[in-house]
């Protein structure tokens, strides 16, 4: 895609659009940055949105201001990055994103850019212009810039006639793009979701091939990418094009490692069911928990695991712990889950065993454990897929029906069930790999 002269300029009547919606926040910066002399427009995402009739959460702005000077401006301004340089403006508890505008990393002056040898920007303060900053950017629908003062929307590379197209094109070479900064691999997945878009012929032919790429990504920045990812209401259809473009083994080696070497559709489906439960939760605007999620995500190779190491233990439970252990150090080599995270992950793991004890006391208190709530909703999962003898999730659901009374006399019932059973083997916790 070769740069257009000119740019082309519409007005928001012409695009469907009403002043209205924009975030007054957002639009008193542009306002205020423009009184002092420079120039100010909302862009990227928002603008995007807007011109599908979403309602944007977050409303970005960009200038050819630089930090020092949208912080003279701002007594609520604050400057974070070093890789991108960038002016939070805060307003309580909301923030808009204040970015200058940037240049081509070739271009030296008093600002500095760093690529790695393998074409990855390590660090890009360089600034430009509004034409410069455009062709920065990463799709053509992401590079159109708002003008509230004048109610016109710039458009320097086509972005309108493909947001029209529903095309979503990466600007300039997209192997180079992609080397650039190969978490455009996992944009192009969310906004392709996202939007209902086609990815353009030539952006997504290398995606296959350039998926390795994640892997020079820091764990901590992919932590945050994978909540976008699967954390709204097209997680199901993001996780199967993440495994189709080879993405999700970048992401998840050891679970796409048990996904491929089984002969059973149960893991995956599993999966799939767990993204379809946080789907209708994000649906109903019920509360949704990343480790919930995630614990579903690495079940497969802690359960595995688990039955590999078994002979090795006194308990499932401590064959568990084992699995967790190694499953988790191994994950967060490539994703930084923090602990807050991974301590309820393990937790929901090793409650699992616990499920098949359905006597005394101790499972009466089961049913007031903090976490019981989180590791019964798994175990219905698993009971869904076999992994769990649908009588027990039953006794289960059954039990918490009851008065603490009738609780007491239930599990004395199974006790005397289970005393008229003698030589019983223990029911396992988690099932022969399939």
């Amino acid at each position: 895609m070769s740069p257009q002269k000119e740019p082309r300029t519409y007005t928001l009547k012409e695009l469907g659009l009403c002043a209205k919606h924009l975030d007054r926040r957002a639009v008193s910066i542009t306002d205020r940055l423009v009184k002092a002399g420079f120039e100010a427009y909302l862009v990227g995402g928002c603008v995007r949105d807007l011109l599908l009739g979403l309602h944007p959460k977050d409303f970005d702005v960009s200038t050819n201001a630089e930090p020092e000077e949208i912080q003279a401006l701002f007594k609520n301004c604050r400057l974070i990055g070093r890789r991108f340089r960038l002016a939070h403006i805060h307003f309580g508890r909301h923030i808009i994103e204040v970015a200058t505008f940037r240049g081509p990393h070739v271009k030296h002056d008093k600002n500095t850019s760093h690529a790695h040898k393998d074409g990855r920007l390590l660090r890009d303060n360089v600034y430009g212009t509004l034409e410069e900053d455009s062709w920065r950017r990463d799709f053509t629908v992401n590079a159109l810039y708002l003008n509230p003062q004048k109610g016109i929307v710039i458009d320097y590379v086509g972005g309108i006639k493909d947001h029209q197209n529903k095309t979503l094109r990466l600007m300039g070479e997209p192997i180079t793009r992609f080397k650039e900064d190969p978490v455009r691999l996992l944009r192009a997945i969310r906004f392709k979701t996202k939007l209902g878009f086609e990815l353009e012929a030539k952006t997504e032919a290398p995606m296959l091939e350039m998926a390795p790429l994640l892997n020079d990504i820091s764990s901590a920045r992919l932590y945050d990418e994978i909540l976008k990812l699967f954390f709204n209401t097209k997680a199901n259809t993001i996780f199967n094009l993440l495994r189709q473009y080879g993405l999700f083994e970048a992401l998840f080696p050891q679970t796409e490692l048990c996904l491929k070497k089984t002969a059973s559709e149960n893991p995956l489906a599993f999966i799939n069911q767990a993204m379809t439960n946080t789907e209708s939760r994000l649906k109903n605007n019920q509360h949704v928990t990343p480790y919930f999620l995630l614990a579903a995500l690495l079940w497969e190779p802690v359960r595995r695991l688990t039955e590999q190491n078994r002979p090795s233990f006194n308990s499932d439970t401590q064959a568990i712990h084992a699995a967790a252990n190694e499953v988790v150090a191994h994950q967060i080599s490539r994703i930084a889950i923090p602990r807050r995270i991974t301590t309820p992950m393990r937790e929901v793991w090793a409650l699992q065993p616990r499920f098949h004890k359905q006597i005394g006391v101790r499972c009466l208190r089961f049913l007031d454990h903090p976490r019981f709530r989180a590791a019964y909703d798994f175990m219905l999962l698993r009971a869904q897929y076999g992994e769990v003898d649908s009588k027990v999730a039953d006794w289960w659901t059954h039990i918490q029906t009851l008065t603490p009374a009738d609780q007491k006399l239930m599990t004395r019932q199974t006790n005397a069930r289970h005393k008229r059973k003698p030589g019983k083997k223990k029911t396992e916790s988690t099932p022969n790999a399939n």
